[in-house]
């Protein structure tokens, strides 16, 4: 399946329905879900769409990034702590599929984290700002 892009790195209609489950969630509730879970949910989505990852790898990778989109879970998202069970199974696929999560995987991953919570918190900045 073609994925696509444009020059501004947002996602089109041909790009597929995990992509854009995982980017919208992330950006949606990247405050409440934290920094950690999303710099390791995009580690591990980068090392998935890295050619180089094998088939049985990207198999655990997309398997925990489904767990993570799935709205049905053992402890519900709503819930204070309703991440942990997500966390907990990005985690086991970190373990098993570690080797495969390269340095620019990492950097990317880092990169887009800084990206998100620098907009969240020069929108909070702005929104401080105005209330004086």
């Amino acid at each position: 399946m073609k994925t696509g892009r444009t020059a501004n790195n947002h996602l089109t209609t041909d790009t597929p329905a995990t992509e854009r489950g995982v980017w919208r969630k992330l950006k949606r509730h990247s405050k409440r879900i934290g920094r950690e879970v999303v710099e390791t949910t995009l580690k591990l989505y980068y090392s998935a769409r890295d050619e180089r990852t094998p088939t049985w790898a990207r198999t655990v990778i997309y398997g925990a990034l489904a767990y993570f989109l799935i709205p049905i879970d053992a402890i519900p998202d709503l819930l204070p702590g309703g991440y942990a069970d997500d966390f907990t199974t990005l985690l086991a696929a970190i373990a098993t599929v570690g080797m495969y999560i390269k340095p620019e995987h990492k950097s990317k991953a880092k990169e887009q984290t800084d990206h998100w919570f620098k907009q969240g918190k020069d929108t909070e900045d702005k929104i401080e700002t105005s209330k004086r």
